[in-house]
């Protein structure tokens, strides 16, 4: 197969899709693989590493989305790479389709087939593409919040840990998932007093098992959102629903109920954001105020280390695209399952509900596709 890796050109984005190492594998599988030069420079992956590994360099994105079969990339195609999309190309990445209307009509429009890696689910009924970034975000959360909690970046001026004779900082995580959990175990790391919400019991019972510290865990509901963020120096959101949009949880109104100076970190915002009030930021101007509370809404917040997130996820999406590349889609999908929910549109027509539902589009059957 004809493989694509062009360089990634959302804003402040410098992770690539596959490292040198992964494309060497694929070409030991007797694959073409065209990486866009320079596509590699964020990572810290020279072109000469590329060339190593067996790829053929070209110096144009339109050339690398033009000669491939399937494109791979990290996130999903911007307006100006919308002309690239065409029928018969396989496009594998991040896609967020229930986020983004105009993407998603493109899409349609073009023909292209899209397969999301945060749909695709493994045996276990997790989300295998999804985890490792969710746990680079997770940990870079709390980072986050620490630095906007200074009085200088407009947060109350409270240390996460606290010191002896003063409080920990209060840390309200949304969602108890990869990214809620990874947020928590830093900041209890850090010292920080955390409050865990989700609707799923077995998972609070599990997470009270495993981590231990200032911990404690809450019931998802209204009421119970509602009074702990009153105390919140930092809210974490980490709420998912596969596929579609995040539920809000955070109203307008319940930002004047917390404390002037609080941050909230939603990193949600991919799926539309659990805040009412979330909008997307990027790396270079990560954050705004409303209320008194800063908001952070970077949506692309592994990109900010990306050598360690391009060296992650390739070590999850490698396995799915060889399958791809080695079998077809078609018979990569029948043999998995679980690949094949990660099929969103398909030559024309949406496959998955969620992102059908969203948008009021008609939702094609996979037995069909299949």
């Amino acid at each position: 197969m004809l493989i694509g890796i062009p360089k990634e050109i959302k804003t402040d984005e410098n992770r690539i899709s596959l490292p040198p190492a992964a494309v060497g594998q694929l070409v030991q599988h007797g694959h073409t693989v065209f990486v866009e030069a320079g596509g590699g420079a964020g990572s810290a992956f020279s072109d000469e590493e590329y060339r190593q590994a067996g790829a053929t360099l070209l110096d144009s994105a339109a050339e690398v989305w033009n000669r491939a079969q399937m494109v791979v990339k990290v996130k999903e195609p911007q307006p100006s790479e919308y002309p690239y999309m065409r029928e018969g190309l396989i496009l594998f990445t991040y896609l967020h389709l229930a986020a983004d209307c105009d993407l998603t009509l493109a899409m349609v429009d073009s023909g292209v087939t899209g397969v999301a890696y945060e749909t695709v689910t493994d045996p276990h009924g997790r989300l295998p593409l999804l985890e490792p970034m969710s746990e680079v975000a997770g940990r870079m959360s709390i980072q986050v919040a620490a630095h906007y909690l200074e009085k200088k970046q407009g947060g109350r001026g409270v240390l996460m840990g606290g010191v002896p004779g003063t409080r920990p900082a209060n840390v309200v995580v949304l969602g108890g998932g990869t990214v809620g959990t990874q947020a928590a175990k830093m900041a209890l790391g850090m010292g920080a007093q955390v409050t865990l919400l989700d609707i799923n019991i077995d998972r609070l019972r599990y997470l009270d098992d495993v981590l231990h510290g200032r911990f404690i865990t809450m019931y998802s509901n209204h009421v119970n959102i509602a009074q702990a963020i009153t105390t919140a120096d930092v809210v974490i959101g980490a709420v998912l629903v596969t596929g579609a949009k995040a539920p809000r949880l955070i109203r307008r109104d319940m930002l004047t109920t917390m404390p002037e100076g609080s941050v909230i970190v939603d990193v949600a915002v991919d799926q539309g954001g659990c805040v009412e009030t979330t909008r997307v930021t990027t790396h270079s101007a990560p954050t705004y105020i409303i209320d008194g509370v800063v908001h952070y809404g970077v949506a692309n917040m592994p990109g900010a280390v990306p050598r360690t997130s391009s060296l992650a996820l390739s070590n999850a999406t490698l396995r799915y695209v060889l399958r791809i590349a080695d079998h077809g889609l078609k018979d990569a999908m029948q043999a998995d399952p679980g690949l094949a929910l990660g099929l969103n549109i398909h030559r024309g027509v949406v496959t998955h509900p969620a992102v059908a539902d969203t948008f009021g589009l008609a939702v094609a059957a996979m037995g069909g596709v299949l």
